[in-house]
């Protein structure tokens, strides 16, 4: 499947389903709030998490009990969430023309500095998704908690 407006780029759809990824059930807040707003041309997201059916995937610390590749799953599973979000927010995830900003917060010890790499788990989704020509904006920094006790949370604002 090809993009509606012309171009031979593909879809969010087909490249999912060239890579062989399901999207996940959309996570449901944890609180008062909703997990996605729509302004304009933007659809900005809560943070989502590595969660599945409301409990963690993986847990703990980076530096501590948890290695890099665990913080770089967590981020894929997190960025697979935020997918699922916007899919059910748009009812069609080929409406996101592009990833425009993605912050990852990361639960780490004070000594833990490979917070990019743990990062490029969702960035390196993204690429996949939606083309290494497109790019996205990054801020990535690490945190001494988080909610439920993750060690990573991921903040996306997409172009629709």
């Amino acid at each position: 499947m090809r993009a509606p407006n012309g171009n031979n780029s593909p879809t969010p759809s087909s490249r999912l389903k060239e890579l062989g990824i399901a999207l996940p059930t959309p996570p449901t807040p944890l609180g008062a709030y909703v997990e996605s707003s729509e302004s304009g041309n933007l659809l900005f997201l809560s943070g989502t998490l590595p969660v599945a059916n409301r409990k963690l995937t993986i847990s703990g610390r980076l530096g501590d009990n948890l290695s890099v590749n665990d913080g770089r799953q967590a981020a894929r599973i997190a960025a697979l969430n935020a997918l699922a979000v916007a899919q059910e927010h748009l009812g069609d995830i080929d409406r996101v023309k592009k990833l425009v900003k993605l912050t990852v917060l990361v639960a780490t010890t004070d000594q833990f500095t490979d917070h990019a790499p743990v990062a490029d788990g969702a960035s390196d989704l993204f690429v996949q998704i939606f083309g290494p020509s497109v790019g996205h904006v990054r801020l990535v920094y690490g945190v001494q908690s988080l909610p439920i006790g993750a060690h990573v949370i991921v903040d996306t604002i997409f172009e629709i």
